[in-house]
């Protein structure tokens, strides 16, 4: 707990009291396997031909896959950063559509253990980011470890990605149980990915917003929804994300009507990831449990 609480001490004192911060926006899962990444990757893709300058921080430390996505190559990556080898402007590497990407590194996966130096490198360069840029997408990994946690809760919206699968289901109003727990200010989103038809989509966001209403309190809205389409896994065989690949698939048509969804929900400058992940900081997310509403 003691090292928990000087990470917050260390992150608030780095982050004093600047504004101007670009909003964040964390897209995750309750589980793996239902198109978390990709649907990050397309849609920083369109935020970008909107003329948004977007940053993507992939930030599923155990399996980080962005820049398999987009074929992309590079040595660069957060640890680079952390280790203090690179700044984090440095690390960032060109996406394909016009977005900049920081690709993940599975020696991240326990950003608690991280030396002084290693988070102070990480602080600095973050704060940095929100600084010069529009928007910042977080890809975190699925689930409710700590690491997710940190990022989900620092960001100003939660994007949660499910499919019609009722594990899928269960494991996304297990994520914004957990996030209900920790803020009361949640602005949090459901895309419905692989389903059939829009009736569908509409159909599984109901019941989520059904049982989040009765027993959280909290109130997600419809972020949009991506159909099942043949044209997603041939993309991603060939490494190029399916807005680029196939513009004009049922796919892409959904990204861009997630995008522009999510440029009507992005407000004015918050807080920051940073310091919000500060003051989170302050309890123990270990304690962090799922329970039974």
């Amino acid at each position: 707990m003691s090292m928990i609480v000087d990470q917050a001490q260390s992150l608030r004192t780095m982050v004093g009291q600047q504004s101007g911060n670009a909003p964040v926006i964390a897209v995750t899962s309750g589980k793996g396997g239902v198109g978390k990444s990709n649907i990050a990757v397309n849609l920083v893709i369109k935020l970008a031909q909107m003329r948004r300058r977007v940053v993507l921080l992939d930030a599923d430390l155990g399996t980080a896959n962005a820049d398999v996505l987009c074929n992309i190559c590079t040595n660069n990556h957060l640890a680079q950063v952390v280790a203090g080898r690179q700044t984090l402007k440095q690390a960032l590497v060109d996406g394909p559509g016009g977005f900049h990407l920081v690709p993940g590194a599975s020696e991240l996966a326990k950003m608690a253990a991280l030396s002084e130096f290693e988070r102070n490198q990480l602080i600095t360069q973050m704060r940095q980011l929100e600084l010069d840029v529009d928007l910042i997408i977080v890809d975190t990994g699925a689930g409710v470890s700590p690491n997710v946690l940190s990022f989900l809760i620092g960001a100003d919206q939660q994007l949660v990605v499910t499919t019609p699968e009722p594990t899928a289901l269960t494991d996304a109003y297990a994520v914004i149980k957990t996030l209900s727990r920790q803020r009361t200010d949640l602005t949090v989103g459901l895309v419905v990915n692989m389903v059939r038809s829009a009736v569908e989509a509409k159909h599984v966001f109901s019941r989520i917003d059904s049982v989040c209403r009765r027993f959280l309190n909290v109130v997600p809205y419809y972020a949009g929804h991506v159909l099942h389409d043949p044209q997603v896994p041939m993309s991603v065989r060939r490494r190029r994300p399916f807005v680029l690949d196939n513009p004009h698939c049922h796919a892409s048509a959904c990204i861009r009507q997630l995008a522009q969804m999510v440029e009507n929900h992005v407000g004015l400058p918050g807080d920051g990831l940073i310091q919000r992940m500060a003051a989170w900081l302050t309890g123990s997310p270990n304690d962090v449990s799922i329970k039974e509403a």
